[in-house]
């Protein structure tokens, strides 16, 4: 466990001079291989400038070909490997950037591959220098936003349409619009899925342009982010956080999502970050995980991580005419900065374990997608940018409430049957009663969870009105035949030896339980509308989940009534006989005997026998996993299920990666686990040892 709470750490590698000094081109300019061998600045003047980190070759820069003169004033990045070259006379330049990898010799070589695609002219009228760029890649086409003005987009997409018959077409449009706003565009920023467009202002604002139609571009809203100019947007991975830097340095991020009162989407914070000294220049995020960092024009750098809504690591660049351009490596364990003459300045970073906090395995987390802070435990995903949520709350709550509703099933049932049992039945009887209880206790728990979830389960279902009248009936029954055995003659009942009254009660237990399941079934009629699950949503708004902790109370609450009862039986039956004989010889019943002298006597004992059946409900797997249905939700109603710590380990540590982070929350929890079971059993023994200090003289 203890790498999950190591603090992250950043080496400086190096730093590398162009071969010929040059500024990097606003934007997504710098680039860098998952080796961290070769790097790449898009320079102004329209070349493509290679550093070799490696310190063992220089590489010469590629020229951008067909510029004729104009310069690279834009870089977006499209997707993987991706780029768009804006240029000073309004065209655009697809390149495509990949890293070819040989190994020779037992060494390994990295060279960069650039190919430059079909040049587009997105200003072919005026030629207006493009000022900022941004572009995605959608599953029908690319779309990329261009200013070419204080407040003048051209918004270009290509859509290509397939025919039943024939080859499919491209429909290419080139879309001006004039954004309404006090001041002028700063910052430009497409989502991944070509849904919507932010626009940071010179104003603090941020202005939201649903661009689903390209053709018809519609604004949504803006928001008030500072009171300083937008400098920086970009978005984290999975294109669903929007990362904001400002004038002043600050740092936040956003999400469109519904207030918690529900209603329409909207732009909210949700989280702030420790800010830069000056205006945010550059952000770029981890193509890993939901880090990003951001810099400053002074060299000051950041690392973040958007769920935990934590700065990790703080950089800096020394002295030089300021940072132009910065990127995380694709692994997320190094981060490239590049200033206004092409120094470019490389950090190895060790951060294995950014996404766990205290705060994020604790404390309720806001993450993507949700309208406010929550508990959630969902460690897998099916896409690469799924955000790891690995709160251990919902678990630890799952955990208590299934030893809850087990113990509520048990302890009763255990206790009264060992005071009966010790105090009141016949020792015939009771040779085999004993036995027979303890034995339970041999049962495989998987045995139990496998009948609780395979058949129990779907015969609660069935039976659950009749299921919450079965004490009531039951208790009557009991009462009323009791009242009808008072009247029977003295002589017939004389002929029933002490303590074997259960061989009477078991009929009227039984047809107390017939009883109940018929009650049941015309309450459900008459009271319930014919549907009790029906009923408890549109009365209670409960749902009712077939697996569910009703049934793992019971199966559960079967696993630990051995165990409570025997440990009580023990000590009550361990009670001095010489305390009993007092007691009766003064006059006192029975049953006063047993409940003012006898338990007493015996509580640290069925205080341990609690405590015990407590530990063995907290660590049950089997049970839980078979008969909860396993999802991780924090209701207490009896009718939902939840997933235990135990449960939960047994799930997903086959699967979990060794050494990641997964892997190491469930020893986390694991830990969790053995913490809860010794702080019970040590509050046990304080609490036994002191009973038996007040007692002892009796």
């Amino acid at each position: 466990m203890y790498p999950l709470f190591k603090n992250p750490t950043a080496d400086l590698a190096g730093s590398y001079q162009p071969s010929v000094a040059t500024t990097p081109a606003a934007g997504d300019s710098l680039g860098i291989d998952e080796y961290q061998e070769v790097a790449y600045a898009v320079t102004r003047n329209g070349t493509l400038a290679l550093y070799a980190l490696d310190g063992k070759r220089s590489l010469a820069a590629i020229p951008v070909p067909v510029l004729s003169g104009a310069e690279i004033t834009a870089v977006a990045a499209l997707g993987k490997d991706l780029l768009a070259l804006g240029t000073s006379d309004g065209r655009v330049i697809p390149l495509d950037l990949k890293f070819e990898v040989t190994f020779r010799e037992g060494g390994r070589s990295v060279a960069a591959k650039p190919e430059f695609g079909e040049i587009l002219g997105l200003d072919p009228d005026k030629k207006r220098p493009i000022l900022r760029l941004t572009s995605i890649t959608t599953s029908t086409g690319p779309v990329s936003v261009a200013q070419v003005g204080p407040s003048e987009l051209l918004v270009h997409a290509v859509v290509e349409k397939k025919a039943l018959i024939g080859g499919s077409r491209k429909e290419e449009s080139i879309t001006p619009a004039t954004v309404q706003l006090d001041g002028e565009i700063t910052a430009l920023r497409l989502d991944g899925r070509g849904e919507d467009l932010f626009i940071g202002t010179s104003r603090g604002q941020v202005i939201r342009y649903d661009v689903r139609e390209p053709q018809s571009p519609q604004r949504v809203a803006a928001v008030d982010i500072a009171t300083a100019p937008v400098t920086a947007l970009g978005f984290l991975i999975g294109d669903r956080t929007l990362v904001v830097g400002d004038g002043r340095g600050g740092v936040s991020t956003w999400q469109v999502v519904p207030p918690p009162s529900g209603g329409e989407r909207r732009l909210t914070r949700v989280h702030t970050f420790q800010g830069h000294g000056g205006p945010v220049v550059a952000v770029n995020s981890s193509k890993r995980d939901k880090g990003f960092a951001t810099a400053d024009a002074s060299g000051q750098i950041h690392v973040h991580y958007g769920t935990s809504g934590q700065t990790l690591l703080s950089m800096k660049v020394a002295d030089g005419p300021g940072l132009q351009a910065l990127v995380v490596a694709p692994k997320g364990d190094g981060i490239i900065a590049a200033d206004r003459a092409g120094l470019l300045t490389l950090w190895r970073v060790d951060n294995p374990h950014p996404e766990v906090t205290l705060k994020t395995v604790f404390g309720k987390v806001w993450y993507e997608g949700y309208s406010e802070p929550a508990w959630v435990w969902q460690s897998t995903g099916g896409t690469d940018d799924f955000e790891a949520k690995l709160s251990l709350t919902p678990l630890i709550y799952g955990t208590l409430k299934g030893t809850f509703y087990a113990l509520m099933f048990a302890v009763p049932l255990a206790l009264l049957a060992a005071v009966y049992v010790s105090e009141f039945m016949h020792p015939n009887v009771k040779a085999y009663v004993k036995p027979v209880v303890e034995i339970m206790a041999a049962v495989p728990s998987v045995v139990l969870g496998f009948l609780a979830g395979l058949w129990l389960a779907p015969t609660i279902e069935q039976i659950v009105p009749g299921l919450f009248l079965m004490p009531l009936v039951v208790a009557v029954c009991i009462l009323a035949v009791f009242g009808l055995w008072l009247i029977v003659p003295r002589a017939i009942r004389g002929r029933v030896r002490p303590g074997m009254e259960l061989a009477l009660l078991v009929p009227v237990v039984a047809a107390g339980v017939w009883l109940a399941m018929a009650l049941g079934g015309v309450v459900e009629r008459v009271l319930l509308g014919g549907s009790y699950r029906g009923w408890l949503l549109s009365a209670l708004g409960l749902t009712y989940d077939q697996r569910n902790s009703l049934v793992v109370g019971i199966a559960m609450g079967f696993a630990v009534i051995p165990i409570i009862f025997t440990i009580a039986e023990d000590s009550l039956a361990n009670v001095p006989q010489h305390l009993r004989a007092g007691s009766l010889a003064l006059g006192a019943t029975r049953w006063q005997t047993a409940i003012r002298i006898v338990l007493p006597t015996a509580s640290p004992g069925i205080f341990s026998a609690m405590m015990i059946g407590f530990g063995r409900a907290v660590g049950e797997t089997m049970i839980v996993l078979m008969a909860t249905g396993n999802t991780p939700v924090m209701d207490w109603s009896i009718f939902n299920g939840f997933r235990a710590l135990s449960a939960n380990i047994a799930v997903e540590l086959p699967e979990a990666p060794e050494g990641g982070t997964l892997f190491r929350v469930l020893f986390l929890a694991a830990f969790l686990l053995f913490c809860l079971t010794f702080a019970v059993n040590t509050v046990a023994e304080v609490v036994r040892l002191k009973l038996r200090r007040k007692f002892r003289y009796l």
